[in-house]
């Protein structure tokens, strides 16, 4: 079986008919897998979200609520505690990744050859992102190169999957935020006996995304210095 974790906080129009799409798709187009759906609700107030819940609700996904937003990190951690698979891959609500580069994700753990694999993005990621964060996501990972040794310093992909071996270490992270993918990657650093293979996937066509709040910066900076001290 393999469990697939979808965060969601404060979704935009058509959020739960589009996940119903993907899911069905993913499970018409691997008839051979048992999949498992969890969707984690990390605290939306929307009316957007509580007008289309229903959908998930009435569905073959697994729907976990609480209140109030905790961080995506702390979402992720919720859902893979929860999921019962041999295999955990978890992307965003929007499914902003192609089906094949999921498809992909899922083979390459399925071989067997790797704990965990790391989605990075391709050239043409950038062009989809607004101004602020492409700049923000850049000269993150222009400081994470310098004072860190991790597999790859494209660690903000939003699409991972792992066995039970990379969801142990998986759970020992701690950071509730956007940084909980590079507390991740520093404690598999310090795994010498995971296998970590990274694998470039590609975003649909018609994703674009929301600019991001600059005062998040200085909560980002915070948990940066966290996980460089505890390294």
């Amino acid at each position: 079986m393999i469990s697939v974790i979808l965060p969601v906080y404060n979704p935009g129009e058509g959020w739960a008919a589009n996940a119903l799409a993907e899911v069905l798709y993913l499970e018409r187009s691997m008839p051979d897998i048992q999949f498992e759906f969890i969707m984690v609700n990390d605290g939306s107030d929307s009316d957007i979200y509580s007008r289309e819940k229903n959908q998930i609700a009435a569905s073959q996904i697994q729907l976990i609520e609480y209140m109030p937003n905790q961080g995506k990190g702390e979402a992720l951690r919720t859902g893979v505690m929860t999921a019962r698979g041999e295999w955990v891959v978890y992307t965003d609500i929007d499914f902003p990744y192609t089906q094949h580069s999921i498809a992909a994700v899922i083979a390459a753990l399925r071989s067997g050859i790797s704990d965990v694999v790391i989605g990075i993005k391709d050239k043409d990621y950038y062009d989809h992102v607004p101004g602020f964060r492409r700049f923000a996501s850049r000269l993150l990972r222009s400081v994470v190169r310098r004072f860190f040794r991790i597999p790859t310093d494209d660690f903000m992909c939003g699409l991972k999957g792992f066995n039970a071996r990379g969801r142990e270490v998986f759970l020992q992270t701690t950071i509730d935020r956007y940084l909980f993918d590079l507390d991740f990657m520093v404690l598999l650093a310090g795994r010498k006996d995971i296998r970590t293979e990274t694998l470039e996937v590609h975003l649909r066509d018609n994703i674009k995304f929301r600019d991001m709040n600059p005062t998040l910066i200085l909560f980002e900076l915070r948990d940066l210095v966290r996980i460089w001290l505890r390294r």
